[in-house]
């Protein structure tokens, strides 16, 4: 049985496509021209990102700007930082509505997301603490998928039915999210099980710094901080892995619970959202290797041997903060560090 075993994954190592067959089609190799550019996928009024010009048919790199229905995201989140509040759900409002929200919107909207912060009755302990796992992603992705169930008008496709389950979605991302985690903490990481109730005044920042932490305590710079990555991360123009999987399989006319999920599926990967785990992982290799931490001459010739698939995962990759459309810099990881 293990002889065949090692011989089938022979055979299915044989099976190789020339890489010089991809330019004489003109086959595109994921979302990526080979010059480098991004493949033009499709045509959205919600998110753009700029990290390069064309000029004179050759790429020029330049700064790289991410903007949100317009509005460059640094506008929004320094608007944010002034008056030491959060954005998040203001920007999720931006993105599905097309404009900011005044006073009386956003209070409006913000008390739907509260009603909606709340799992359906024996969710949580039917569908996230039974079947704990190990990858939180893995975890939120199964939750949308049953979610379905708990919907009573899952297929409808009329605007007003879709706008209330994207709602519902994004309240609930946070809850499961932390309970997800804290449901691993306990079932395979051997730890106490808490379990608190979301409160429906809170932010999706607070709500989730309030739901894993046993004392529900929290410092206003850490509700900034996770506020700021989750506006960062809200929305990437619509070509990225993941929200063009969501674009793919929409267009097929299935459920939004459908759609989101396989969205998740792609997040998850190592060479998208998932790189956030790797970057941990690296940092832990990188601390147990380097004994200087002072010379500059050691932490390169380390970050050598990672490029060069000598060390840490053998990937080849220094995982951390920049999309591969970016050139010069990635505006994200500029706002992020200047908040750090």
């Amino acid at each position: 049985m293990i002889r065949l075993k090692d011989h089938l994954s022979e055979v299915t190592g044989s099976d190789y496509i020339d890489s010089e067959l991809y330019g004489k089609f003109n086959v595109k190799r994921g979302l990526r021209n080979e010059d480098g550019t991004g493949v033009l996928v499709g045509l959205t009024r919600v998110g753009d990102v700029h990290g390069y010009d064309i000029v004179e048919g050759k790429k020029v790199a330049v700064p790289g700007k991410l903007y949100y229905r317009g509005i460059d995201v640094e506008a929004i989140t320094s608007s944010a930082a002034k008056n030491n509040r959060s954005c998040f759900e203001e920007t999720v409002f931006l993105l599905l509505f097309g404009h900011l929200p005044n006073q009386e919107e956003l209070d409006g909207f913000n008390e739907l997301l509260g009603q909606y912060r709340t799992l359906p009755k024996n969710f949580t302990e039917d569908v996230i603490l039974k079947v704990p796992s190990r990858d939180i992603m893995n975890k939120l992705s199964s939750s949308i998928l049953a979610l379905y169930s708990y919907d009573e008008n899952p297929e409808d496709p009329s605007p007003e039915n879709m706008l209330r389950q994207c709602a519902e979605l994004i309240a609930r991302f946070p809850t499961i999210v932390a309970y997800s985690y804290m449901s691993k903490k306990h079932y395979l990481d051997m730890e106490s099980l808490v379990i608190h109730h979301s409160d429906p005044t809170l932010s999706s920042a607070a709500t989730i710094l309030s739901l894993i932490r046993p004392d529900r305590k929290y410092t206003e710079y850490e509700v900034q901080l996770l506020d700021l990555a989750l506006v960062l991360h809200a929305e990437h123009g619509g070509g990225n892995n993941s929200t063009f999987t969501v674009h793919v399989v929409s267009s097929s006319d299935t459920d939004t619970y459908s759609a989101i999920a396989a969205g998740l599926g792609s997040l998850k990967g190592y060479k998208h959202g998932g790189a956030n785990a790797k970057v941990i992982g690296m940092m832990e290799d990188i601390m147990k290797n380097v004994k200087n931490w002072e010379s500059e001459e050691e932490v390169s010739a380390y970050l050598e041997k990672i490029l060069k698939g000598e060390a840490y995962d053998g990937s080849k990759l220094i995982y951390g903060q920049g999309h591969a459309v970016y050139t010069i810099s990635d505006p994200r990881a500029i706002l992020l560090r200047e908040k750090a």
